[in-house]
């Protein structure tokens, strides 16, 4: 026993009595609230068309990460294509989309689109649901929809190979999630005391702690922490993913998580690393929004310009960051044309000055966007 009578928080006499030393996250607070206000102010400068950009990118960036968390990656144009069809966005043609990630847009979708509404043991189960659309999890049947029934043993997070594995963290029983689900929806819905930024934490650690469902708890708990996130900013649109940083931070997030879970109450520990992931998450925004300013600036500067899908497609390709180096013979790979189609298509490119050949050449000659082009047009939009 790690507390005295008891293993993990749950397990506590005065569950779930959260503490924290607000003197403490002072700092940290101020400073994630400071970068939200930036980053809200600067999008309130670039129209609406901008904005919903943006927010495409994020919400997109989101349903890849909170996947990629649990070892599950979807495919990226799928997904862009669900969110741009849900929010009238249009990025030309739509790419085929399975039911698996039409589930994971759903959930993140209704979590952040609708935060305002109230939240119901109906909708959790909803979007567990969505999350499980075949009824499985990998190969595994799941009961989908449904809280767990620990038929098969307690709740509990493990890792390592069979016969060596360590238990990071074992879950409330299940005879006791009807009441423990129900305290915590009342929680949600109910005015606090709490900052809204600390009961987003708050929210997110709670649910992970209760781990209701068979599978799908931590893709849950980002959405309901994205809900309560939503509704501390006053707006259904998200421009930064706390996903996408938690992602990177992935080993912190679980170890912060273990350490939570096997602590007391006292879990200032946990909304400092909460605050500090949700203010890189902010600022990586600032870098998003810096590359949907960048795209737009060039196309409202080659708009006019004649150019064939597979030119703007490649071209889209290089302003989201394409990894490597392009060659024509990438070109013509991605582009599923011949070797003398693509080298046609990019020599176009060059003499328009949208490309213009990577410096130090070599083996393959590789090319790029021509960085003054767009810089250049931005001047003229400008009027500078």
């Amino acid at each position: 026993m790690t507390n005295g009578d008891y293993t993990y928080i749950w397990q506590a006499p005065d569950w779930p009595a959260w503490r924290y030393d607000l003197a403490a996250l002072a700092g940290p607070l101020a400073d994630a609230s400071r970068a939200q206000g930036l980053l809200i102010g600067r999008l309130a400068d670039v129209g609406i068309a901008l904005r919903d950009q943006a927010s495409l990118t994020t919400l997109t960036e989101d349903v890849l990460k909170t996947s990629e968390i649990e070892g599950e990656r979807l495919d990226a144009e799928s997904v862009r294509s669900s969110i741009a069809r849900r929010l009238g966005v249009d990025v030309g043609a739509l790419a085929p989309v399975d039911r698996h990630v039409e589930g994971v847009v759903d959930m993140v979708l209704d979590a952040t689109a609708g935060c305002e509404v109230a939240l119901t043991r109906e909708r959790l189960l909803g979007w567990h649901a969505a999350l499980f659309p075949t009824g499985y999890s990998g190969l595994s049947p799941i009961r989908v929809g449904m809280l767990r029934d620990d038929g098969n043993g307690p709740m509990q997070v493990v890792s390592g190979a069979i016969g060596r594995q360590r238990v990071h963290f074992e879950a409330a029983p299940a005879e006791k999630l009807e009441a423990e689900l129900g305290r915590l929806i009342d929680w949600v819905n109910a005015g606090s005391e709490d900052h809204p930024i600390l009961k987003a934490g708050l929210g997110h650690l709670w649910f992970v702690t209760l781990h209701p469902f068979d599978d799908g708890n931590g893709r849950i708990a980002r959405a309901l922490g994205d809900l309560l996130l939503a509704r501390a900013d006053g707006s259904p649109q998200r421009f930064y993913s706390l996903s996408a940083q938690i992602q990177r931070e992935r080993r912190d997030y679980y170890e912060i998580l273990e350490r939570t879970q096997k602590g007391s109450l006292e879990v200032t520990d946990w909304l400092r690393w909460f605050l500090d992931t949700l203010r890189g998450a902010v600022s990586t925004a600032q870098e998003t929004l810096d590359a949907v300013l960048v795209k737009t600036r060039f196309w409202q500067r080659w708009a006019t310009t004649p150019l064939n899908a597979r030119q703007v497609k490649l071209l889209n390709r290089l302003l989201e960051g394409f990894e490597g180096k392009l060659t024509s013979s990438k070109w013509a790979a991605i582009g599923k044309c011949s070797p003398d189609t693509a080298l046609r298509e990019i020599n176009e490119l060059l003499v328009l000055g949208v490309l213009r050949k990577t410096p130090g050449g070599g083996r393959s000659t590789a090319y790029e966007l021509n960085r003054d082009a767009i810089n250049n047009s931005w001047s003229e939009i400008a009027g500078c």
